[in-house]
């Protein structure tokens, strides 16, 4: 069979959405495979490499500008090997690429990623959005098409020289530092400390405008309230940290008052204005802290906040064959964000007079425009606030709105909806399972537990496939090599399923995912888990990573997960390869501690072992010792209910009552819910 053409545009059969967006350019647009890269040494020309993502809105920009314009796709094709690339199938190339925008440009990248290579897939000039026309001090793409191919022509040697030193400090940054031992407590103090100076006590969050929800650092100062609570010594100003900043994204605009779920960013420090895209992987996150304040507070609010968010993934999110997809778009033809847009008329023509004078005051649609003329929906005054003001019983304002929501909602979803990648990732995925876990299990809402499971037999079904994950379904066809993301978020799902919901043949599923990671992943030398398996396609690096970014560190998230389960299956090979993870991160987390709140959840659970409660009882009597098991918020406590015969850590595969266990070892089985709490609070 002769190669691919590469004069052509081979996009038309691809399974991303992403791509197909591009498939109609007159742009003869490249995947990422052989034919391409070797059609770059044969014509020995650079590669034009274009890397985004469905919802991007930049990269929409970008494509219409550039992309669309017929004498820009005819300079593209005559100099170029143009190779368009889904960041969330390729992961691999973006973690690359991001790092060579970083080294080459001297700050951060993004999306759209624009990066010209050697056709040996080195780097040598790296951007982000270009316009087809020189604009606000930025150059026109073809302007710097032009000055690419001339650096090209005349200048190789010095290409080829900056090449040499990018490739070596590449190289650098992917190996790991061996022999370090594991990180003390302190670690978890400094993180704690840093999320202090950089916290905004006025709107919650961290850092400047564009202000990102940073779900990962949001449970680490959970948890560590959490641990201080245990030693006496309550941590509030970390718990207000997480809690006020949830609270004002919920009430802001980044939260969709009328639908549930998180956009992806606040453009503002205020949390008012989204970037209106919507990303399944930002709230299965947000999902489970705020299931975590909820635990840690008591306060309602948060429950409403995770059941929400949880129902518009069910609802908006799940696709019939069980998994979830990735993305909405924030663009409709009517203008971005335009779906999530109201005025006061468009309000009262859906609810009646009074839950229409309700909604306005409580949205703020009394107030001036706040997006391109129209509302864009946010809290402007609390329930009790409109109790007072509209004489109304707070508890009766409380059914008017979501009466009002439902009509809101209803009327919403007949307008043109926003695009949705319906491709489904396994490492988001599983982040959805385990929040919907989590969010079942601790709001008793029993039916996410049932599409977290539905969720679970489809990654089974579909992307479990020779004792390995594959990365990417769409459609029936799933491809692409399992990354670390892929099995770490999915061995730690199961372990939240499994307290949820316990399931024979789970465990089994569990320790298969924690010997890939052992097998595929791992540096037994200098500690932790390279990104690609050893099969991988060879590329410029092998990357690694450490630090959270909008996704937990993929090393934190496998090494709490494989030393939670060496504790549940009683297997020490696991706990060791977790503590070598994170002793491998140990210089890393010296110099920027908040940056690795993932790899810290890990050390916070290798300095005290997780403890687990086995529950072994029938009916009532299981689910009373369950119930004590679960009170209040012990983010580091495991609790399984094995079925008949089956084992779980140290505790008997038989009898009745509970056990907890410690370490390598089990107290006496407790038979009441009054011995069980005595056996809990010898820790506590």
């Amino acid at each position: 069979m002769p190669p691919p053409a590469t004069n052509t545009n081979r996009l038309g059969g691809a399974t991303s959405p992403y791509l197909r967006q591009h498939a109609d350019n007159p742009v003869h647009w490249q995947p990422w495979d052989e034919a391409a890269l070797a059609a770059a040494r044969e014509r020995d020309c650079p590669i034009l490499l274009s890397i985004g993502y469905s919802a991007c809105h930049w990269c929409h920009v970008m494509a219409h500008d550039c992309f669309e314009h017929p004498a820009i796709a005819e300079q593209m094709n005559r100099d170029f090997v143009n190779i368009k690339v889904d960041r969330e199938e390729r992961p691999d190339l973006d973690r690359i690429y991001q790092t060579a925008h970083q080294l080459l440009v001297g700050r951060g990248g993004g999306w759209p990623l624009t990066v010209f290579l050697t056709p040996e897939q080195v780097p040598f000039f790296a951007g982000t959005y270009f316009p087809a026309e020189p604009r606000e001090g930025m150059p026109g793409f073809g302007d710097v098409m032009d000055r690419i191919i001339r650096v090209w022509q005349d200048h190789r040697d010095e290409i080829t020289e900056q090449n040499a030193d990018l490739q070596r400090v590449m190289d650098r940054l992917s190996a790991g530092t061996a022999g370090a031992g594991l990180p003390g407590s302190d670690a978890l103090e400094a993180a704690r400390v840093q999320l202090g100076e950089r916290f905004d006590p006025a709107h919650g969050g961290f850092g400047d405008a564009p202000k990102f929800p940073q779900p990962v650092a949001l449970e680490r100062l959970l948890r560590h309230y959490a641990r201080s609570q245990q030693r006496g010594e309550a941590d509030r100003g970390a718990l207000h940290m997480a809690c006020h900043t949830l609270r004002r994204m919920a009430l802001g605009g980044i939260y969709d008052q009328v639908g549930g779920g998180f956009a992806r960013y606040s453009v503002d420090g205020e949390w008012m204005i989204p970037h209106f895209e919507k990303m399944l992987s930002d709230n299965a996150l947000l999902i489970g802290a705020a299931t975590d304040a909820y635990r840690a507070t008591g306060d309602r609010f948060f429950r409403r906040i995770a059941r929400e968010t949880a129902e518009w993934a069910l609802r908006e999110m799940q696709l019939p064959e069980g998994g979830f997809a990735t993305s909405l778009d924030a663009d409709t033809s009517a203008g971005e964000g335009a779906f999530y847009l109201w005025t006061p008329e468009e309000i009262r023509a859906v609810v009646d007079a009074e839950e229409a004078e309700l909604v306005i005051r409580r949205l703020g649609l009394d107030e001036k425009p706040n997006f391109e003329g129209r509302w864009h929906p946010q809290v402007h005054m609390a329930f009790s606030e409109l109790a007072k003001a509209l004489k109304t019983p707070r508890e009766t304002l409380v059914e008017r709105w979501k009466s009002a929501q439902q009509k809101l909602r209803a009327a919403r979803d007949q307008r043109e909806r926003p695009g949705r990648d319906d491709k489904a990732l396994t490492a988001w995925n599983a982040l959805m399972i385990r929040g919907l876990a989590r969010a079942g299990r601790f709001l008793d809402l029993p039916e996410l537990i049932d599409s977290a499971e539905q969720a679970e037999q489809f990654v089974r079904e579909h992307l479990w496939r020779d004792g390995r994950l594959l990365a990417s379904w769409r459609d029936g066809h799933a491809d692409l090599p399992g990354y670390l993301d892929d099995h770490a978020f999915m061995l730690a799902a199961l372990i939240e399923l499994q307290q949820a919901r316990w399931s024979a043949g789970r465990a089994d599923w569990a320790m298969a995912l924690g010997d890939v990671l052992l097998e595929q992943f791992e540096d037994p030398e200098a500690g932790g888990f390279y990104f690609t398996a050893a099969d991988h396609e060879r590329l410029i690096q092998r990357p690694r990573a450490w630090t959270d970014d909008a996704l937990p560190a993929g090393n934190g998230v496998a090494a709490l997960a494989l030393n939670r389960l060496g504790h549940w299956v009683g297997d020490q090979r696991y706990t060791q390869v977790a503590e070598r993870a994170v002793a491998g991160a140990a210089d890393g987390i010296d110099k920027a501690p908040a940056a690795h709140c993932a790899v810290l959840d890990a050390l916070d659970e290798l300095l005290a072992p997780p403890e687990l409660v086995i529950i072994r009882d029938e009916g009532a009597g299981a689910e009373t010792l369950r119930e004590v098991a679960e009170t209040g918020y012990h983010p580091q406590r495991l609790v399984f209910m094995p079925g008949a015969g089956e084992s779980a850590a140290a505790a008997p595969a038989d009898g009745h009552g509970a056990w907890v266990c410690r370490g390598h070892a089990c107290l006496p089985v407790a038979r009441t819910p009054a011995e069980l709490g005595d056996r809990l609070a010898e820790r506590d």
